[in-house]
C-alpha cells in the first residue's frame, strides 16, 4: 500500500483551479469543487482570493478566467436566458411580502429573474439556503435578511464573505474584515421612525410615553435608540415609564405580560405607548377595552410596522416602514454590483419611514 496522499497546498489547488477555468467555460462552484475534490466553501474562498489578485472574474455561481471575461454577455442578454438573483427573507406572511413585491418589480424592470426562498431567524437555515442558491441554482447575487447578531449570526456574516457573488443586506447591516468595513445594505431608518412617533405624541401634549418591543426582533435596538434619543431631546419624563422587551403575542405568557404592561402604564401615569408590532398593539387594544381603558381618551397607542394597523378598532396610528422601496432599492443595488463586480465603494442606503395618523392618538385626558 503506497504512502497516503497529502492534501494539496492552497497555491497548488489554486493553480489547478486556474487551469480548469482556462478551458474556456464558465465554471460553477459545484463543478469546481467536484473536480478539485474539496468543499464548495474552499472553492469560494479560492475564487475570492484569485479575484482580488485580478486573475479571475466572479460570475453567477462561479468564476471565469479574466482574459475571457470581456466576452461575457451583459446581464440578461446574449444567451436568451435572464440572469437570476436570489432573495432570502425570514417570513412569507408578515412584513416581508411587501419587500419581496418591491424586489420583484425591480427585477422585472431590469429583466432579471428573481428566485425567492423563505427562511427563519436561524443562521444555520440561512446558510443552507444561501449555499443552495449559489451552488445549485447559480444565482448571480443575493438579497438577504439574515440574523446577524449573536455568535451564530456573526459566524454567518463571516461565511457570507466567502461567497463568490455580491450580497446586499435588506433591513440588516453588518461589517466585514479586520477594520470593520460595511457590507452593502438597504434599510429603513427605524430609529427615525420611532422618533417621529414620539414627536407626534409630544405635540399632542404627552409627556410620559412608554415603549413596548419584541425582544427577539432585529428592529428593537433601533426603536429603543430612537425612543431614548427623542425623550432626552424633548425632555420627556422616563422615570417609571414602561420600557419593556416582551415575547411576541403568541407566547403563552403574553396575557400576563400585557396586564403587567398596562399596570405599569397606569401606575406611572403614562399616557401613551409606542408598540412594536401591529399584532401586539392590537392585542393591547383588546385588553384595554376589557379593562375599561379608553383609547385614545385614556391612553394613546402608536403601532410600528403598519401591516394591519388600519384594521384595528380604533384604527391605529402607525409608523409605516418603506418595505416596498427596500426591496426595490436592494435589487437595483445588487444589479449594479453584478454588472460591475469590481466596484469597491460600499453603499448603505437608508430610507425614511412614514407616519400615518389615525384614530388611536389624541391629547392626554388632562389637556382636554
Amino acid at each position: 500500500m503506497g504512502p497516503e496522499l497529502l492534501p494539496a497546498l492552497p497555491s497548488q489547488r489554486r493553480e489547478r483551479l486556474l487551469r480548469l477555468l482556462d478551458r474556456g467555460d464558465i465554471q460553477r462552484v459545484a463543478d469546481l469543487a467536484t473536480a478539485l475534490e474539496v468543499a464548495p466553501v474552499t472553492v469560494r474562498r479560492d475564487i475570492a482570493f484569485l479575484a482580488a489578485q485580478g486573475q479571475v472574474r466572479r460570475v453567477r455561481g462561479g468564476a471565469v478566467a479574466m482574459e475571457r471575461a470581456a466576452d461575457l454577455p451583459a446581464m440578461g442578454a446574449g444567451d436568451g436566458q435572464a440572469t437570476s438573483i436570489g432573495i432570502v427573507v425570514p417570513s412569507m406572511k408578515y412584513y416581508w411580502p411587501d419587500v419581496v413585491r418591491g424586489a420583484r418589480e425591480a427585477a422585472q424592470a431590469l429583466g432579471v429573474r428573481l428566485v425567492l426562498r423563505g427562511s427563519t431567524y436561524d443562521a444555520r437555515i440561512d446558510r443552507r439556503n444561501l449555499a443552495r442558491l449559489v451552488d445549485s441554482v447559480g444565482v448571480a447575487g443575493l438579497v438577504i435578511a439574515p440574523m446577524t447578531s449573536g455568535e451564530e449570526g456573526e459566524e454567518l456574516v463571516r461565511w457570507m464573505q466567502e461567497l463568490t457573488v455580491p450580497i446586499v443586506l435588506a433591513e440588516r447591516t453588518a461589517v466585514r474584515g479586520d477594520y470593520g468595513q460595511p457590507m452593502d445594505s438597504v434599510t429603513s431608518n427605524h430609529e427615525l421612525g420611532a422618533g417621529m412617533a414620539l414627536r407626534l405624541l409630544a405635540q399632542l401634549g404627552h409627556r410620559r410615553i412608554g415603549l413596548v418591543t419584541v425582544a427577539k426582533s432585529p428592529t428593537t435596538p433601533a426603536l429603543r435608540a430612537g425612543w431614548r434619543a427623542v425623550c432626552a431631546e424633548l425632555g420627556l419624563e422616563t422615570a417609571g415609564v414602561p420600557d419593556v422587551d416582551t415575547e411576541d403575542y403568541g407566547s403563552p405568557t403574553w396575557p400576563e405580560t400585557l396586564d403587567a404592561v398596562l399596570d405599569a402604564t397606569l401606575s406611572s401615569r403614562t399616557t401613551a405607548l409606542l408598540v412594536h408590532s401591529d399584532a401586539e398593539a392590537i392585542e393591547l387594544l383588546g385588553r384595554c377595552d376589557e379593562r375599561g381603558i379608553r383609547v385614545p381618551e385614556d391612553l394613546s397607542v402608536i403601532a410600528y410596522d403598519d401591516e394591519v394597523a388600519s384594521m384595528a378598532t380604533p384604527p391605529l396610528t402607525a409608523v409605516h416602514p418603506p418595505k416596498t422601496e427596500i426591496g426595490r432599492a436592494a435589487v437595483e443595488l445588487l444589479a449594479n454590483r453584478v454588472r460591475m463586480p469590481e466596484t469597491v465603494h460600499t453603499q448603505r442606503i437608508v430610507i425614511t419611514p412614514e407616519l400615518r395618523v389615525r384614530q388611536s392618538t389624541a391629547p392626554p385626558a388632562q389637556v382636554h
